[in-house]
C-alpha cells in the first residue's frame, strides 16, 4: 500500500511538472545556432517551398505552449535572390511540427548591380570567423579566412573553401600555428594570390599578436585542393598584411603591407615588399611615414596606368588614407587623408579592366556598419555605389574584393564575426551618386 502511494505521488508530481512546463508564456530569445531552432527553420523552408534555400536564422524566439513555438526571421535565397521571411513553427508534444505562419518581409529596395548574395561559411565547427580573402584560379574560385573560438586564441586556424559546381565546399583547415615544440599560436589574415602561370599562393601570419607575428607562405598546384608545407618568410618580411598583392607587367609581385609596433602609442606605418621570383627572395621599402601623425595599416594597391600606383587603406584618424607612386612602387610620395570616413577598420580596393577603381569599406567614423562600395575614375573623387550591410551595432568588416575574368566583381567579408559572406556584383550595372564632403548620399 505504501509503495502504491509513493507511485501515485511520483506520477502526480511528474504530471504537475509537465503541466507547469506547458503553461503558455512569453517569447524568449533563442540563438540562431540552436539545434531545435535550426531544425524548425529547415522544416519551415521545406514545407513552404522546397525550391527555397535556407541561408541562416537572422534572429529567433521560443515560446512554451503545448510543445514549443519557434518564431524566427529567416534569410533564404529565392532563385538566387536573397529574401527574408518571418515564420512560426509549432513543435508539438508528439514531436511533429506544423508551419503555422509564413510572411515574406518587405525587402529593401533592390540595388542595381548585385547579382548574388550568399554565405560561404554559415555554421560549422568553429564559432568565430574573420579576415576573408578570395581569388580566381584556373580551376575556379577559392576563398579563405581565419576561424576558431575567437581572434587571438591559439586554436584559430586558416580555413579554405572552393567553389565547385556552383556551391562552396565545406571549409578545410589548411594552416595552423602549431610549432615543432608543440607550442600553438593563433593564425591571422590569410591572403590568396594567383600569379600568372604559377602555383596559387596563400600568405598568412602566425604569432601571439600583430606586433610579434611572422609571415608564412603555402602554395597549391591544383587550385587549392592540396597545399605545400608551410614556408616561413625571411625575418622582416611578412607578405601582404591583409589585402592582395598585384603582379606588375615585368612579373614582380608587389605586396602591400604594414607594421604595428609594441610601443605606446603603437606606430602604425605602411610599406611595400617585392619579389621577382615568386617568393624565393624579397626586398622592401622603408616605412613610408612616422606612424603617428597618420597611423595607417593594411593598404590596397590601385593601378593608375603606366608606372603610376596608388594605395588606400585604414587609419586611426577616422579617414581612409591615400599615397601614390610614380615608379611602380619603388618609391612613394607623402601620405594624406581622404574625405572618406574610416572607423579604424579594414578596407580593400581593386582597379577594374575599364580603368575605374572600387573601394569596399565601412563608410562611418565609428562602428563597423554600414559596409559600402564606392567607385572612382581617378582614385581621388569617389561616388557612392552600394550599401551591402546596414544594421546598427553589428559588425560587417574586413572585406576583400576582386574582378574575375568574366568582368564580374566578387566581394567577401566578415558577417557579425560569425559567417563569411560572398556577394557578386556586375560593375556595369552600378548606379552612382556623388559623395559630397564625405557624406554618403541618402
Amino acid at each position: 500500500m505504501k509503495s502504491f502511494s509513493l507511485l501515485c505521488f511520483a506520477a502526480t508530481l511528474l504530471l504537475t511538472c509537465h503541466l507547469r512546463a506547458q503553461i503558455p508564456g512569453g517569447f524568449s530569445a533563442v540563438l540562431p545556432t540552436d539545434k531545435e531552432a535550426v531544425e524548425a527553420a529547415e522544416f519551415a523552408v521545406k514545407t513552404h517551398d522546397p525550391k527555397l534555400k535556407l541561408q541562416s536564422i537572422e534572429r529567433g524566439e521560443s515560446q512554451v505552449v503545448a510543445g514549443m513555438n519557434y518564431k524566427l526571421v529567416l534569410n533564404v535565397t529565392d532563385a538566387a535572390a536573397p529574401r527574408q521571411a518571418a515564420v512560426v513553427v509549432w513543435h508539438k508534444l508528439d514531436k511533429s511540427r506544423a508551419l503555422t505562419s509564413w510572411e515574406w518581409l518587405k525587402s529593401k529596395e533592390a540595388q542595381p548591380g548585385i547579382l548574388k548574395s550568399e554565405y560561404i561559411y554559415d555554421t560549422g565547427p568553429y564559432p568565430s570567423v574573420h579576415a576573408t580573402t578570395i581569388v580566381e584560379t584556373p580551376t575556379g574560385m577559392v576563398s579563405a579566412w581565419f576561424g576558431g573560438t575567437a581572434e587571438r586564441n591559439p586554436d584559430v586556424c586558416i580555413w579554405v573553401s572552393r567553389l565547385v559546381d556552383g556551391n562552396w565546399t565545406e571549409s578545410v583547415e589548411t594552416a595552423s600555428g602549431v610549432q615543432a615544440d608543440g607550442t600553438r599560436h593563433p593564425t591571422w589574415n590569410p591572403v590568396l594570390f594567383q600569379p600568372r602561370g604559377a602555383p596559387l599562393m596563400l600568405f598568412y601570419k602566425v604569432g601571439p599578436s600583430p606586433s610579434t607575428w611572422w609571415g608564412e607562405l603555402k602554395t597549391s598546384s591544383d587550385g587549392g585542393k592540396t597545399w605545400s608545407a608551410a614556408q616561413k618568410l625571411p625575418k622582416g618580411i611578412f607578405g601582404p598584411i591583409k589585402n592582395k598583392p598585384v603582379q606588375l607587367p615585368n612579373g614582380d609581385i608587389l605586396c602591400p603591407t604594414s607594421n604595428e609596433t609594441d610601443t605606446k602609442p603603437s606606430e602604425w606605418a605602411i610599406y611595400f615588399e617585392r619579389s621577382s621570383d615568386l617568393g624565393k627572395t624579397w626586398e622592401r621599402t622603408k616605412l613610408l611615414h612616422d606612424g603617428l601623425k597618420v597611423s595607417a595599416i593594411q593598404p590596397s594597391i590601385l593601378d593608375l596606368g603606366g608606372d603610376k600606383l596608388q594605395a588606400v587603406g585604414r587609419t586611426r584618424q577616422g579617414k581612409v588614407f591615400q599615397i601614390a607612386s610614380d615608379d611602380a612602387g619603388r618609391t612613394w610620395g607623402e601620405i594624406s587623408l581622404t574625405a572618406l570616413p574610416n572607423p579604424n577598420s579594414g578596407t580593400d580596393a581593386v582597379t577594374l579592366k575599364d580603368g575605374r577603381h572600387l573601394l569596399i569599406y565601412n563608410h562611418t567614423a565609428k562602428g563597423r556598419s554600414p559596409l559600402n562600395l564606392a567607385v572612382s575614375k581617378d582614385g581621388k573623387v569617389w561616388e557612392a555605389a552600394l550599401v551591402l550591410e546596414d544594421e546598427p551595432k553589428r559588425e560587417f568588416s574586413y572585406p576583400a574584393i576582386i574582378q574575375t575574368s568574366d568582368g564580374l566583381v566578387h566581394i567577401t567579408y566578415t558577417w557579425k564575426r560569425q559567417k563569411a559572406k560572398h556577394v557578386v556584383v556586375d560593375p556595369a550595372k552600378l548606379t552612382l551618386k556623388p559623395i559630397v564632403d564625405g557624406q554618403w548620399p541618402k
